[in-house]
């Protein structure tokens, strides 16, 4: 038994290694395709302006550490130590690496400085519009490969699931939706979506025969955590899990569960909770299947294994699919990522306002780990890039200095003004903007840490 005990405990600790291993590499790797294709549209802008580009890094070199570089033409290409961003270094210009030393010489044809306002324009939001550009592409793409799975709000009769949220915004289990700010939805997920979510929309629900409104708070979306609303799924088998105690008690594919131990059950989410309490008990299980019902014996999956307090089934939700060719895939896409940016923008107003707290809504890297999950989903995957990439043209357009946004502000108002800021007004911006940006990142960072402890 101690052998036993020893041996599920290793395997416990190497899935769990697995899937902290693979949250990281799903990061690394969408954060790796988001910078460089953003730092390609600065270089690539800069190249077609004839400006050098002095060094293109994935990751910041940090102290002049890297894992390698190479060098091509004028350009040093590298990956630095330090994945907190990259950022390519654009002769002539006052950036957040604060090298002056050519501010001592002449200006040159190839170097940044030397350009029209208007070319260093398109330089500075080079990186932006290419992070638009493959939020849309990607998001089109989702849409052309997967298409949409989604519940129509015929197959939501049987109502929703009201979680802790759910419950003291006012929802009950049981109730079934039937307007969402006055108009009928056409599917549940539109319950879900970011722009309901946040503002104060009013749900129609009914309830024992009367219509009931219930009007979520515009603090709703800071505490979605806690659980909000699910949708109730009845108790049909879809499949049996090869191998399982379902399998080996005789459940089969399409079996009406009725009841367990004599209790009445109808609802996948009653039967969670029902069996987590009898972990390595056997189980009467009451099925209904053609030809009258039957009871079955099932032993519950015990403590200490795999999958514990299960018996290993799934159940029939009833998900509707719509498939779209190239076109519409392109305009459902386009919708997709700008209302993702819209969202953004609002949810970011609400947090400048005050009505948002920061704190419980913006996660940083470890936050977004968690987001991609233990396991690989390449659909997954590329929503979550897309929506990265949306979020970073975003957060790098705002006016800070040091940020792409930062630069972009003082060209406007050099271009407004005639000549441009002082070269010590740019170098004191500059370093007010990495203040800003170190501030934010420390915040940020803590913050994660501290979601993930009392989460």
């Amino acid at each position: 038994m101690l052998h036993g005990a020893r041996l599920s405990l290793c395997i416990h600790h190497f899935t769990y290694l697995m899937g902290t291993i693979t949250m990281i590499a799903q990061v690394l790797l969408a954060l790796s395709i988001l910078i460089v294709l953003h730092e390609w549209g600065h270089f690539q802008m800069a190249r077609w302006f004839g400006i050098k580009v002095e060094k293109f890094y994935l990751f910041f070199d940090a102290w002049g550490k890297r894992l390698f570089k190479f060098k091509k033409g004028d350009t040093e290409y590298g990956v630095g130590w330090l994945p907190l961003g990259g950022y390519v270094k654009i002769s002539g210009m006052i950036d957040e690496s604060m090298d002056k030393e050519f501010l001592k010489e002449a200006p040159k044809s190839y170097e940044f400085r030397s350009k029209p306002a208007w070319q260093r324009l398109l330089v500075m939001i080079g990186g932006v519009t290419v992070n638009v550009i493959l939020g849309v592409l990607i998001y089109s793409g989702i849409k052309f490969v997967y298409g949409e799975k989604y519940h129509t709000m015929e197959s939501a009769s049987h109502g929703i699931i009201a979680f802790t949220l759910g419950e003291e915004v006012g929802f009950r289990t049981g109730d079934v939706v039937v307007a969402v700010n006055g108009q009928k939805p056409e599917r549940f997920e539109d319950l879900l979506k970011a722009d309901v979510l946040m503002n104060a929309s009013t749900i129609t629900v009914e309830r024992d025969g009367a219509q009931v409104d219930i009007v979520l708070p515009d603090n709703l979306v800071e505490r979605l955590k806690e659980g909000f609303i699910g949708l109730r799924v009845p108790l049909i088998v879809d499949s049996v899990i090869a191998g399982s105690n379902a399998e080996k008690g005789g459940l089969k594919k399409g079996d009406v569960i009725k009841a367990i131990n004599d209790s009445s059950i109808a609802y996948f989410h009653e039967v969670v909770p029902f069996l987590q309490r009898r972990k390595g008990e056997r189980v009467q299980v009451l099925v209904e299947r053609p030809g009258g019902t039957q009871t079955l014996e099932i032993d519950v999956v015990g403590e200490g294994k795999k999958n514990a307090g299960t018996i290993g089934f799934k159940p029939l939700e009833q998900f509707s699919y719509q498939h779209f060719g190239l076109g519409e895939s392109l305009a459902r896409g386009s919708k997709a990522a700008f209302s993702l940016l819209v969202v953004n923008v609002q949810a970011f107003g609400k947090m400048f306002s005050g009505e948002i707290n920061p704190a419980k809504t913006v996660s940083g890297p470890i936050g977004i780990a968690a987001m991609f999950g233990s396991v690989w989903d390449w659909e997954r995957f590329w929503s979550l890039t897309g929506a990265l990439s949306m979020i970073l043209a975003f957060m790098n357009i705002l006016p800070i200095p040091a940020l792409d946004g930062g630069h972009v502000f003082f060209l406007l108002i050099e271009m407004v003004r005639g000549k441009p800021l002082s070269d010590k007004a740019l170098e004191r911006a500059q370093m007010v903007g990495f203040a800003i940006l170190l501030t934010l990142m420390v915040l940020i960072f803590g913050n994660d840490i501290y979601q993930a402890i009392v989460n």
